[in-house]
């Protein structure tokens, strides 16, 4: 289980420290095996700032962050670098990806990282085949679309069949068949086993959901 305890985060826009916007209030949350959590909001409320400190990416101003008994801002570097890949699969809300690689490659680079057993070339091309881009494996992100690049990043962030996923606007734009294979995909994800956060502004995206939070001003709240 992906926990928070007392997590904030603070942005101090005068170094004497008299100008400050906390982003995200002091938070208690608990990610669910086997669960989809849906966090709404509007934008600039503090969702994706909360992602990023769950995710182990953006250290918080107070408290932890456990993922089952590592804390994961007490680690070093490398070992929480080694984590991250292993058990955590990031979703972000931006387009990413190495041009130099093809969307196949692309797809399997957490595989490929730090050396680990034989690379899932085949559960790529089932990830590919189920975001409706199979054909595409041997293209460079260069020739995508928006929507094939958002596509990309999800099969990346499933490949290693990561124990949490924390997805950050992931059919932000995408159309609605694709959208709803998306929210598919996670909901299947979490039914595998896998603690789903699902940041978005998808109205439909609820029907999907086991829990709904709402963000606003930086405070989380259980719909």
């Amino acid at each position: 289980m992906l926990r928070a305890e007392g997590i904030s985060k603070n942005y101090y826009r005068k170094r004497d420290g008299s100008n400050v916007f906390t982003a995200v209030q002091p938070t208690d949350f608990e990610l669910p095996e086997g669960q989809v959590t849906e966090i709404t909001g509007r934008s600039g409320s503090g969702k994706s700032t909360l992602l990023n400190l769950l995710a182990g990416l953006l250290a918080p101003s107070t408290g932890k962050v456990w993922l089952d008994d590592a804390d994961l801002y007490a680690l070093p570097d490398g070992a929480l670098s080694r984590l991250r890949n292993r058990r955590v699969g990031v979703i972000p809300q931006g387009q990413s990806g190495l041009h130099s690689l093809t969307v196949l490659e692309n797809v399997l680079l957490p595989a490929r990282l730090y050396g680990r057993g034989p690379v899932p070339e085949a559960r790529a091309r089932q990830l590919l085949e189920r975001m409706g881009i199979a054909d595409l494996a041997d293209v460079r992100p260069g020739d995508l679309s928006g929507g094939e690049m958002r596509r990309m990043a999800i099969a990346r962030a499933l490949i290693l069949e990561p124990s949490v996923v924390l997805a950050d606007e992931p059919t932000g734009d995408l159309d609605d068949g694709n959208t709803a294979a998306v929210l598919e995909l996670l909901r299947d994800t979490a039914r595998q086993g896998a603690a789903v956060l699902l940041v978005t502004h998808e109205a439909g995206a609820a029907r999907y959901a086991d829990a709904v939070y709402r963000m606003d001003s930086g405070r989380l709240t259980r719909e």
